[in-house]
């Protein structure tokens, strides 16, 4: 069975019609994409109003982890949308239920949870209880990390393009090296550097902080940087520097949760056991839904009644998804189906390196992967062009990817975790081919 099939130009007739009237109306600020109007969607994959159908890779900015538009997830929006939509800080079952599922599941440390309505407001209120919890004020961000696109999380964040004419920043940010192996600060070497980065740290802190240290906040991989993913044993190593501060560690995985890494949070990957846990994206599957994870004796600590909340924080209708997402990842045994899944992608794109002239790094783990473009494997030269080309050339065939990247020229392949290994196949067919056409 062949899944994508693109019958017309891209794009198409009626695609090209929506989006010029999108665009009349519609401030365009958007990034890159393939140029479809998209109709529908239906587990991994995607079909414009053209009729074309194609595999997705984006899997909607690594949102739609249960695939697009799981029967039983919209039945359950559906359901609670009949009944509630809002009802701000009530209790209720929906938030209930799913405030007992999130915690159960969670690593056995984090008693205690609450519901936002994006990973911004999300790691902007995991900053403000480390703050709180130790009245200290300074937090360490890493070079190249997103936290989100509220003046405080896109301040704290490690991107340029995210801060670029928003200044002055917030104070108190104390930012250091993140591992970027393909492109180490250091020019070093994974085999040799033993955690350089890590090391240069404490010279970081000493020449920039007061004394004045609440924590630490970093993702398991840089996402918008470019999906990088640390040396194995960097994270437990960082853990462990910031034990012997008795400060605070909260971990970002609003990305990189709900199976996305092969485990149901990141942090189980390499034993950390991190004081808050930033959740969003997957966790809603497509509804807009962030969950803070944490230990309630800190947050006990840190904010007194009526410190916390969110308009649309723990409405019915997101919390009626969050609750169905939990019992489907269970039910259709998704992190078998990752792990599974992932043989497959690891083998096809590591052979890419040699196969791709342009081809800089591979990396990833799970169903996430970046694929670096470069103009020359030896200079290691960024080539966002090069990305953009293979984005259009793609489509074109039936495969939608987009790209990320302080650089722009990481390819993003992030499926939906229900892709199945037919499906595998043909998408990373498509992909090669692509790729040795460049």
């Amino acid at each position: 069975m062949k899944y994508a099939n693109v019958s017309t130009q891209i794009p198409g007739t009626k695609s090209k019609a929506l989006i010029n009237e999108w665009k009349k109306y519609e401030a365009d600020k958007t990034g890159y994409q393939a140029q479809i109007a998209v109709d529908h969607g239906k587990g991994a994959m995607l079909f414009d109003v053209d009729g074309n159908s194609f595999i997705d890779y984006t899997s909607g900015v690594l949102v739609t982890n249960l695939g697009h538009c799981h029967p039983d997830l919209v039945k359950a929006v559906q359901e609670a949308s009949a009944r509630m939509l809002n009802v701000y800080e009530y209790c209720n079952e929906y938030r209930t239920k799913a405030s007992k599922a999130i915690v159960e599941a969670a690593p056995e440390h984090l008693d205690k949870c609450f519901f936002l309505s994006t990973g911004s407001e999300a790691t902007d209120s995991a900053m403000r209880i480390m703050k709180r919890a130790l009245n200290k004020y300074e937090i360490i961000i890493f070079y190249g990390s997103f936290h989100g696109r509220i003046l405080s999380t896109a301040s704290a964040g490690g991107l340029f393009k995210t801060k670029k004419g928003f200044g002055p920043t917030t104070p108190g940010i104390i930012r250091a090296p993140y591992p970027y192996c393909y492109r180490c600060p250091f020019k070093s070497y994974p085999d040799k550097c033993g955690f350089m980065c890590l090391e240069f740290l404490n010279e970081v802190v000493s020449a920039n902080s007061t004394d004045s240290l609440a924590g630490v906040m970093v993702e398991p991989y840089l996402g918008t940087a470019g999906f990088i993913f640390p040396p194995d044993g960097y994270l437990p190593s960082l853990e462990k520097w910031i034990r012997e501060r008795g400060i605070l560690f909260t971990l970002d995985e609003v990305q990189s949760s709900c199976g996305r890494m092969g485990y149901m949070w990141a942090m189980e990957r390499e034993g950390l056991t991190p004081d808050i846990v930033t959740v969003g994206k997957g966790i809603g599957s497509g509804v807009p839904v962030s969950v803070i994870l944490m230990r309630g004796d800190v947050v006990n600590k840190a904010l007194g009644e009526g410190e916390l909340g969110s308009t649309y924080g723990g409405n019915p209708v997101s919390c009626a998804a969050v609750y169905a997402v939990l019992e489907i990842i269970k039910k259709d045994k998704i992190i078998e189906n990752v792990k599974k899944i992932e043989k497959i992608f690891k083998q096809r794109l590591t052979a890419f390196l040699e196969k791709g002239k342009y081809v800089g790094d591979i990396r990833g783990c799970g169903l996430v992967w970046g694929v670096e473009l470069v103009m020359d494997k030896s200079t290691k030269e960024p080539d966002a062009k090069l990305a953009r080309k293979l984005i259009s050339s793609c489509a074109e065939n039936g495969l939608l990817i987009g790209s990320v990247g302080k650089f722009g020229n990481v390819i993003r392949i992030a499926p939906p975790l229900v892709i199945n290994e037919e499906q595998a196949e043909e998408s990373l067919d498509i992909l090669e081919k692509c790729i040795i056409s460049l």
